[in-house]
Order: structure tokens, then C-alpha cells, then sequence
């Protein structure tokens, strides 16, 4: 009876020991692949290049992801995560509105400039790959940034009801702050550390499209430019409640 007892835990300690590694496999490649995918998109992922890069077999990567199609999936979560761990929640310390926005922003300059991913923003290097084809990589790419974009506008909104900032068009201002972020990844890599500076004299001064996204006033910053408030929006126009 006793022996019958120890072979099972036995067994029970073989299995959780694999299942240990293979999570540990697991967080190995796809932190080598979501720099991969930073760098050359999704496309030039691999198992046969996360063999080489990591070490690991390359049976032993397909035992865990089966297709690629699964393993540019499972990149994608893995970059979701990271980018939410070093953007989304260290923001959400600082008070819902233009304080979060700010922090939204400073961080997501860090998660650029440091960068987090090999070749920057992992969504820049890979949402125009993926722009004009269809399939389960395309809607997961698109409903990630969906979801970062629905953040940045649950901000805005959130600061125009508490009368933080002038009323606004919510989507324009959302489009063009995204366009200035992708922007500023672009000069990034490109080595002009300069961009950091200007997407906070852009954005926190006031001057994106004549409104002001974060009054000077409430940044603690001297010297900036006057608050140019911009034309109202139409009635119920980019006033939909945030979900967060």
C-alpha cells in the first residue's frame, strides 16, 4: 500500500516537473518571438528561428504551439500582457482624466524609448503587415488596438464630463494621438531621441489640432503656451461612456 502511495506522488511530481518546464519553454520563446515579431512582424516568426535563438528543439516548440498560426496568437497575448504590465497598469495609480492620460502617456514613451521590444512598438511593426489580410492574427492585432485606443478615449472622456478639459471630438482626438505615437516610434527607431520631447510638447502643451489634451495648468509645467480650447463637438458626438 505504501509503495503503491509513493509511486503515485511519484508520478505527481514528474508531471508538475514537466509541466514547470514547459511553462518556463514556453515564456522562453515567446519572449524571443514577440522581439522577433517587434523587429520583423509576425511573419518572420518561426520555429525553426526561436530553435536557434533559444536553444530549445524545435520538435519540442511545435509539442507546444502545434501551428504558427497558434504561435503568432499566443505572441500576441504575450505582448498584450507586457504591454498592459508596463503602460496600463503602472497609469492607473494616477486619478482617472487628464492625470491618467498624462501617465498613459510618459509611459507608454518609457515602453518606446526603452524599449521593451527589440524593434519598439509591437503593434506599429505589426498592424500594417497585417492590415489588408483576414483571418485570426489580423482580428487579434485589430482588437488589441481596438482596446489600447478605447483606453486613451475613456480618459478623454472621462476628463471632458469632469470638466477637466474643453469639450472635444473624442475619436479625432484619439486618431490623432495615435498617429503622433506611431510618429514618435518611427523617429525612435530611427535614432532621433528628440521625439520624446516632442510628443510631450504635442500632446501635454496643448497644440495637437488646436485643443488642449492636458491643460498646462494641470501638469505642474511653466513656460507652456496658453490653453487654446477647441470648437465643441456636435451634440452626443465622442461622448460614449469608457467600459474601464
Amino acid at each position: 500500500m505504501g509503495s503503491a502511495i509513493a509511486n503515485v506522488a511519484d508520478v505527481a511530481d514528474v508531471t508538475d516537473n514537466r509541466l514547470l518546464r514547459g511553462a518556463r519553454t514556453r515564456k522562453t520563446v515567446l519572449r524571443r518571438a514577440v522581439d522577433i515579431a517587434s523587429l520583423d512582424s509576425l511573419e518572420g516568426v518561426s520555429f525553426g528561428r526561436l530553435a536557434t535563438d533559444t536553444g530549445h528543439s524545435k520538435a519540442g516548440i511545435q509539442t507546444l504551439f502545434k501551428t504558427k498560426e497558434a504561435l503568432q496568437l499566443a505572441v500576441i497575448d504575450f505582448a498584450r500582457e507586457m504591454f498592459i504590465d508596463h503602460v496600463v497598469r503602472p497609469a492607473r495609480s494616477a486619478p482617472r482624466g487628464v492625470a491618467r492620460l498624462r501617465a498613459l502617456l510618459d509611459e507608454w514613451v518609457v515602453y518606446a524609448s526603452t524599449p521593451l521590444f527589440a524593434g519598439g512598438c509591437f503593434r506599429a511593426a505589426n498592424l500594417a503587415e497585417f492590415d489588408g489580410k483576414t483571418g485570426p492574427v489580423h482580428d487579434a492585432l485589430f482588437r488589441d488596438q481596438r482596446e489600447w485606443l478605447e483606453v486613451i478615449a475613456g480618459e478623454l472622456r472621462h476628463a471632458i464630463d469632469n470638466g477637466e478639459i474643453a469639450d472635444l471630438d473624442v475619436e479625432l482626438a484619439v486618431f490623432q494621438i495615435d498617429a503622433l505615437l506611431c510618429a514618435a516610434n518611427t523617429a525612435l527607431r530611427l535614432g532621433d531621441d528628440s521625439a520624446v520631447s516632442k510628443v510631450h510638447r504635442i500632446v501635454v502643451s496643448g497644440h495637437l489640432a488646436g485643443f488642449a489634451v492636458l491643460p498646462p495648468r494641470l501638469t505642474g509645467r511653466t513656460g507652456d503656451p496658453p490653453l487654446r480650447p477647441g470648437p465643441p463637438a456636435a451634440s452626443g458626438e465622442g461622448r460614449r461612456r469608457s467600459p474601464l
